[in-house]
């Protein structure tokens, strides 16, 4: 098997911070010649946050990609430069008010479209958090944070009520990290 040649490379799209889309003119191996359009993230963050009663914190948002509401983890991008466990304790103070006094247990680093995208994403377990604060949201971003008891979460998941991929990820992670 061989890489791919880059023949030449354009960006056709550019929304900093959050996307740039890139045209490579490509040749395969086999000779022939394509265009793939490769969208440039910045590295993201999630995490599974529970509290001492043994809550799920999930968020509620707006994705218009789908152009619906959807149940899931908090998390986001990554500021430029960021360290992980600070972007990830940031991103769930500002969405949820949670904080923990433990450290983020990493539970994996994953690339979410390695076909399409360019970036990573990290999953993080918070236990026993508590809420201190109110939400410090973007002004893009209206969130309504929901306690769901985290026994119940695998059957959200498996109705479809939870149907965001980072999110069914995460709570196997989880499971398995809480079980060994």
């Amino acid at each position: 098997m061989k890489k791919w040649t880059v023949l030449s490379s354009q960006y056709v799209v550019e929304n900093a911070p959050y996307i740039r889309t890139r045209r490579d003119h490509c040749r395969l191996p086999s000779g022939m010649e394509i265009d793939s359009y490769i969208q440039e993230y910045t590295d993201w963050v999630n995490a599974v946050v529970l509290t001492e009663k043994d809550e799920i914190v999930l968020v509620k948002q707006y994705r218009h990609g789908i152009g619906d509401f959807l149940l899931e983890i908090p998390g986001g991008m990554m500021e430029p430069g960021e360290d992980p466990r600070e972007a990830i304790v940031r991103e769930v103070a500002e969405e949820t008010g949670y904080r923990s006094l433990e450290s983020p247990i990493l539970l994996g680093e994953f690339y979410p479209n390695p076909a399409t995208s360019n970036n990573r994403s990290r999953t993080y377990l918070f236990q026993r958090a508590v809420c201190t604060e109110e939400q410090h949201l973007d002004s893009t971003e209206e969130l309504e944070v929901h306690l769901i008891p985290f026994h119940e979460f695998g059957a959200m998941i498996r109705s479809g009520e939870v149907p965001q991929i980072f999110s069914v990820t995460a709570y196997f992670l989880t499971k398995d990290f809480l079980h060994r």
